[in-house]
Parts: C-alpha cells; structure tokens; sequence
C-alpha cells in the first residue's frame, strides 16, 4: 500500500506549551500529535507543520501533515488522533492531499491577529494582553500601512534567529476594535522568530502617544535591522495563528 499525504487543520490553547515544535524534555502541540498519530496508528510519523509558533502561542488555523501507510479512511483520523491529544488541542479536519504538498513550503501567506483586551479578566489572561490605557488607533494604523510590501525586519526579529535572508512580503497589516479589545491583524509570505510580537510592542508606544515613535522612527528603527531598539514585546498570549494559504 503506497504513502498516504494526510493533511490536518488543527486549533490549540498554546498556554503550558513549549510552543509547536519537539524539544527534548518539553511538552510541545507537535510531540503531542506526534503522540496521538502513534497510538491510533502503531507508526512513528514525522509531522510537519505550517507554523512554529512559540511558547504560549495560540492557534485557530495550524496545518500540519505526515506520510503514513495505513488503512484507516483519511477523514477518520481527526476523530481517532482527537481521542488520544489534551482537550487543548483539537483537529478540525483531516484529508488526503497530494504527495508533493508540504504544509510549510507550500503555505503562500500566513495570518496572526493579536488581542489586547481593554479590562483586566481572570477568565481570559492567558488568551490576550492586558492593557486597560486608551491607544490611538489613528497612529497605530499609519504605523501598519507602512509595513506593508517587500521589507527588511532583521529589526522585528531576536539577533539569535536571524537568517540571510530576513525580507518578508506583508500582504496585509491593520488594527481594529471593539468594546472589549483591540486587534492586530497582519498577513505575509512568512514571519520572523518574535515578528508579531515586536512589531505590536512597538507600535504600542505609538499608540500610547509617545512622542519619539513618529513614523519616521518608525521607519529608521526598521532601517536600521536593531531588535535592541525594540523596548517592548508583546507577552506571547495575545497571539494567534489564524489561517494559512496554499
């Protein structure tokens, strides 16, 4: 029986997670399902996936896939890999996809929105920041038009992580809120380590009125590829990787 591509949509509370990817001695979404593929199936699987997100780190629209050569009908494993993963972690969907897919090189744009919640709540701490002073929206969205195009973020990324190539296409990028919660809405060919979460940090000081993050520091921090410049990032549960496109 040949190799069966089996692609799954999955969403998960990133909270108590070492993020998506196996570390030794850690408990990540990946070893997780890695897990969970084990049991139903007997096999040891390699499990690839669209994004890695971070430690605390929350997913509506992760994908990720694995080779298998196994009889069980290819909808049947979200249900069967579901009985065996933490109630945290939930797949949405599971289907047969052709052999050449990879869910992270064939991925075209990823979206995250981060959610700053405007009160303080017990309920849903670990799921935004906290930040109960008014931002300008104004500010904050000429900020996020900036960034949009082909663009350097060696700025918005830990020295660490960098790579050589550090350009990245942002589709789409903008705020918007309601009542409750401010949001940070941003799409792009592919995210830097921390990307998200420096660039919201940053813009919060525009958006709190500080008058040293004009757009034109703005643009010179970027320039300039100095994470150091960065005062602030985001604390990682605001975050969410919301969709992925092929």
């Amino acid at each position: 029986m040949a190799k069966k591509n089996i692609r799954l949509d999955i969403e998960y509370d990133g909270t108590g997670f070492s993020g998506w990817q196996i570390q030794p001695e850690a408990l990540t979404v990946q070893g997780e399902i890695k897990k969970a593929i084990k049991k139903v199936t007997g096999q040891e699987v390699v499990v690839y996936g669209a994004g890695r997100t971070d430690a605390g780190v929350h997913a509506l629209g992760q994908v990720c896939n694995f080779f298998i050569d196994h009889g069980l009908a290819p909808e049947r494993f979200c249900d069967a890999i579901n009985f065996y993963l933490p109630r945290t972690i939930l797949v949405l969907k599971s289907s047969e996809i052709p052999e050449d897919f990879d869910s992270r090189r064939s991925a075209i744009w990823r979206q995250y929105r981060y959610i700053i919640g405007r009160r303080k709540s017990a309920l849903y701490f670990n799921h935004r920041w906290e930040y109960t002073e008014p931002l300008d929206m104004e500010r904050m969205n000429n900020l996020a038009a900036y960034l949009i195009g082909k663009k350097n973020c060696s700025a918005f990324c830990t020295v660490s992580s960098l790579k050589e190539n550090n350009e990245c296409e942002i589709i789409s990028a903008g705020w918007s809120e309601d009542e409750d919660s401010y949001y940070f809405d941003i799409k792009a060919n592919r995210f830097l380590h921390s990307m998200v979460r420096s660039i919201v940090g940053l813009m919060i000081e525009a958006g709190r009125g500080k008058d040293y993050l004009t757009l034109k520091n703005f643009r010179d921090i970027m320039k300039s590829g100095d994470h150091t410049r960065i005062k602030k990032v985001a604390p990682a549960r605001g975050l969410y990787l919301v969709a992925v496109g092929y």
